[in-house]
């Protein structure tokens, strides 16, 4: 009698292989943001009053409606976003942030930006930047 080969489950995320997940682009995705690194002091939302709590959450929303293909080339103050160079940061650094993580910045109040890194589809925010004083606003 042969041997019954019995077929290997694959494991699947959104119809992906799991061994295959890391390589497959975000761009497509929605935005999720996560707060969790977001500065506690003069950067955080404590400092914001109440208009400028409330446009951080609209803007919130209106991009997590978006893909992260839209965001991309949308306006950089309008629903986009502007890259910012670690050199100019002024507030520390966060000790879990390798070199090599790209700073992005979003308009959320105005001009007021909310400075953060992408990861995948996941969006960290950092500082949030109600007085322009986190980097030079050039």
């Amino acid at each position: 009698m042969g041997k019954i080969k019995k077929k290997k489950q694959a494991q699947f995320i959104k119809g992906i292989r799991v061994n295959e997940y890391s390589h497959v682009s975000t761009q497509q995705e929605h935005p999720i943001f996560c707060l969790k690194y977001l500065d506690q002091e003069d950067y955080s939302l404590n400092a914001c009053t109440k208009e400028e709590k409330a446009a951080f959450a609209d803007t919130l929303f209106r991009l997590s409606q978006l893909t992260w293909t839209t965001i991309t080339n949308s306006p950089r103050h309008g629903l986009g976003y502007d890259k910012i160079a670690r050199t100019s940061i002024r507030a520390p650094i966060p000790a879990h942030i390798t070199d090599d993580v790209t700073f992005i910045a979003f308009r959320f109040d105005g001009k007021a930006p909310m400075v953060g890194y992408r990861e995948g589809s996941i969006f960290h925010i950092l500082w949030i930047d109600r007085n322009l004083t986190l980097y030079s606003h050039g």
